[in-house]
């Protein structure tokens, strides 16, 4: 039974991974973002950490967290989660996503909820708004 259970759990941390690299990707191949998670972890998640491999075979270390936006600014975001307040530094080639387009950092407003994306250790890469309120 032990080894059922470790092979489901390796199944799905893969499929996880694979899903998350998509989602995450700059290319056309991407996935829509603010569904998938919401469809992946639900509307509960706060916070998420994914280690997953990329396609060069490297590993990835990629922290999601899920806010409001409480302020923002050209180097940094300040989210309010649902157990916390944090501000993230941001990378100065961030990429917003607004359902199926793209935005800019100046088109961020206080009251939008997102989530956001970074590789461990590193300045915020992604974030998708997924729309207003808590």
């Amino acid at each position: 039974m032990g080894v059922k259970r470790r092979r489901f759990a390796i199944l799905a941390t893969v499929l996880v991974a694979v899903n998350v690299f998509f989602w995450l990707a700059a290319s056309g191949l991407a996935m829509p973002g603010g569904g998938f998670i919401q469809s992946l972890l639900g509307g509960k998640m706060i916070r998420a950490e994914v280690v997953w491999q990329a396609p060069d075979g490297t590993i990835q270390d990629t922290l999601l967290y899920r806010g409001v936006v409480m302020a923002v600014s050209p180097t940094s975001i300040t989210l309010r989660e649902r157990d916390r307040t944090d501000t993230l530094p941001l990378s100065t080639t961030v990429s917003i996503r607004y359902g199926a387009g793209f935005g800019s950092v100046s088109q961020l407003r206080r009251g939008l909820r997102v989530i956001v994306a970074r590789p461990a250790n590193a300045p915020v890469d992604t974030i998708q708004v997924e729309g207003f309120g808590p």
